[in-house]
């Protein structure tokens, strides 16, 4: 207690110690220990008015009239501290409000960042910026997993329940609940394809409910989705909504959702290893957002797998009244690709990569191909190694990724969103 309260006068004092205290937490070998000390870093933040929050006032108003802007959320791999620094700080400059940090289900195991280090890491980077608006931080896909379900699926949803306790205690007051994995497409009629997401989806809705601080509402999401590789259908969303708001036993349901409109996660890889472009189906995504928002009380659709679209798409989703966008894969490929980051440092990462996840080398993939698909879990494994580049190359990749934060803020149209989200928080 004493520790803590001198930790919060010094860095009160003196912010710039956060990155050792940080760091130390991080990196701390012991688990137990590693646990304490990111929970007292938790404490001391939220003493230093720095904790999460639900973005769901907003999105309450949001169900009302599109907003005009499109939420951006960020999911972030690797140098996470610095990276985090930079979007608040571009956020900061251009007086936006409205974005997002999250970590989905998968990334947590292959980036190796639980919910309370991410939490902790995110609310530390806004509090060495300056930044002074709510920190949003979600569980994105929070999934179940299909085989695990069909196979045991008590199981499974206490495991997903297991999980999303955790976030709760880390201030992760936004949860994407993502059940379209269970989708049963066997069958004809859309409600009982859907049956298994919404049913599932309300009971996970609930146990949220039961779970969430009295003070706080979570922001919740579901997902129709991915299943089948083909574009989500305002026939689908209708049965899906239908299902959830006739199990659904609460008062406050979803307030966004998630829909496929032609993106995969990742981007879809050519044997020389460069993207392809897709077609992504505005019309649609324009179509399901209005539905979700006039016919059921949402904020809007949702957008995943966003980031390696090309920069002309961003301007659109405003246009056809996206609610939410999430962008992940294009700046671990920023990281990556950037000329600044040692050859050396990029080629270690491959050949520990290529070693330890042959097993993944399916046939038919070129190197190229089976790189840029897999090095999403060089993060974890070097994660130290990221953190501690030096810093006249981080300068260098950093400095070219505010200007890339800057174009999304702009082409998402929130710039300039800090009165709408003080307004909707009733902050003064």
């Amino acid at each position: 207690m004493v520790q803590s309260l001198q930790k919060f006068k010094t860095l009160a004092e003196d912010p710039s110690l956060m990155d050792s205290f940080l760091y130390e937490a991080v990196f701390e070998e012991n688990p137990h220990v590693k646990q304490v000390k990111l929970k007292e870093l938790l404490d001391i933040l939220q003493n230093l008015n720095y904790r999460g929050a639900s973005i769901y006032p907003l999105y309450k108003r949001f169900s009302e009239k599109f907003p005009g802007f499109t939420v951006p959320a960020f999911n972030i791999r690797g140098m996470t501290y610095d990276v985090a620094r930079r979007i608040f700080r571009v956020a900061k400059r251009l007086r936006v409000g409205t974005f997002i940090f999250e970590i989905a289900k998968s990334e947590i195991g292959y980036t190796k960042q639980r919910p309370l280090e991410y939490a902790v890491v995110i609310l530390s980077a806004a509090f060495r910026e300056g930044f002074d608006g709510p920190v949003f931080l979600q569980g994105d896909h929070f999934q179940l997993n299909r085989k695990s379900f069909y196979g045991d699926a008590q199981a499974e949803k206490e495991a997903l329940k297991k999980l999303i306790l955790e976030a709760l205690s880390a201030q992760f007051y936004n949860i994407d609940i993502d059940a379209s994995t269970l989708v049963n497409l066997e069958v004809s009629d859309l409600l009982e394809q859907q049956r298994p997401n919404f049913e599932v989806t309300a009971e996970l809705a609930e146990f949220i409910r039961d779970q969430e601080p009295r003070e706080i509402t979570v922001n919740l999401g579901g997902e129709i989705g991915e299943i089948g590789g083909r574009n989500s259908t305002p026939e689908e969303l209708r049965a899906f909504m239908k299902g959830f708001t006739e199990s659904f036993r609460g008062e406050v349901g979803l307030s966004k959702i998630s829909v496929q409109t032609g993106t995969t996660h990742g981007g879809v890889v050519l044997p020389d290893g460069r993207v392809a472009e897709v077609a992504l189906d505005f019309e649609t995504l324009k179509t399901l957002s209005r539905i979700a928002r006039e016919e059921f009380g949402l904020a809007g659709a949702v957008q995943h797998g966003a980031s390696t679209l090309p920069e002309e798409a961003f301007y659109k989703f405003p246009e056809e009244e996206c609610i939410e966008v999430h962008l992940a894969t294009g700046f671990q490929n920023f990281l990556y690709d950037h000329p600044a980051l040692p050859m050396s440092f990029r080629e270690k990462i491959y050949a520990y990569l290529k070693e330890n996840f042959k097993s993944e080398w399916k046939e038919g993939l070129t190197e190229a191909q089976f790189l840029y698909k897999i090095r999403k879990k060089g993060f974890g494994a070097f994660k130290r190694e990221w953190w501690d580049l030096p810093a006249e190359i981080k300068e260098h990749i950093l400095g070219d990724m505010e200007g890339l934060f800057e174009k999304i803020f702009k082409a998402l149209n929130v710039i300039n969103t800090e009165g709408v989200v003080r307004e909707a928080f009733q902050v003064n």
